[in-house]
């Protein structure tokens, strides 16, 4: 299920894992300045099932949000798996330290019967004024049988090979397709890079993030998702792009709809 921007709920082998939740209308330490959301949350934070575990990849607010974070301490049990450095900011947010566990990259931890692995990303980290005083990076979710792939925020880089090879092939990526410009090319992918790093990961299935709900670049808010569809025809790579709250089965993604061109 994916709830809009980044935020993505993937049930593994019956184990639910929330990816970068976002909760709030402004990705800003303010609620009245910075990106207003697009689109309404689909589903109520105190509404969501019971999740297993929390992946965080940074601490960026469109990725790490604070009200959020205290909702789901207050409403959920789950374990905050999160980039060294992040722990500091969920305990002052009030996150029991016994439900924080932070990686370096290339470690990896056993949780609710799966292995997560803490894996490079091109990107940086930083709230307010300080800037790269926490880790960054992606993860790798293994099952006994199903392998998933999030990306978090990244430039294209030949990192993606590496880790393809370690830890591929993936029944599924989850792969940011928005938010990328000419002058920033080495922290966002656009969505043809995106698609370069599925192939070089060995990803089977694509379910594009990091669009639609929230303004964070100068290109039109439907431009990431149509490069998308284009490349994956042309190049024949199977995605899946989901309404927000819309749940998908991997196993029968349904056909691309287009369903965005009639939001206007």
């Amino acid at each position: 299920v994916w709830y809009g921007h980044a935020s993505t709920l993937v049930e593994i082998e019956g184990k639910r894992v929330l990816f970068d939740p976002v909760w709030s209308k402004r990705p800003s330490p303010s609620r009245l300045v910075g990106p207003k959301r697009h689109h309404p949350v689909p589903v109520e934070i105190g509404e969501l099932p019971q999740i297993d575990v929390i992946a965080i990849s940074h601490d960026h607010y469109d990725h790490l949000d604070l009200a959020t974070v205290r909702s789901l301490t207050r409403t959920q049990k789950a374990p905050f798996v999160v980039p060294l450095g992040i722990g500091a900011h969920l305990e002052g947010w009030g996150v029991p330290a016994y439900r924080i566990v932070e990686l370096d990259w290339d470690e990896e931890v056993q949780l609710a019967g799966l292995r997560f692995v803490a894996t490079a990303a091109r990107h940086f980290s930083g709230r307010s004024l300080t800037r790269n005083d926490t880790l960054w990076g992606s993860w790798v979710v293994a099952g006994a049988n199903k392998r998933v792939f999030y990306a978090g925020d990244s430039g294209y880089f030949s990192g993606y090979r590496g880790i393809g090879s370690a830890h591929g092939p993936f029944d599924l990526t989850l792969m940011p397709i928005g938010a990328y410009s000419p002058s920033w090319p080495d922290i966002h992918m656009n969505p043809e890079e995106a698609v370069n790093a599925h192939l070089d990961l060995g990803g089977s299935l694509l379910l594009p993030v990091h669009w639609a709900t929230f303004t964070l670049a100068l290109h039109p808010w439907a431009e990431p998702v149509e490069r998308l569809w284009r490349e994956a025809k042309a190049r024949d790579v199977k995605i899946v792009v989901p309404r927000p709250g819309e749940a998908v089965d991997t196993a029968a993604a349904p056909a691309v709809d287009g369903w965005w061109e009639t939001l206007g």
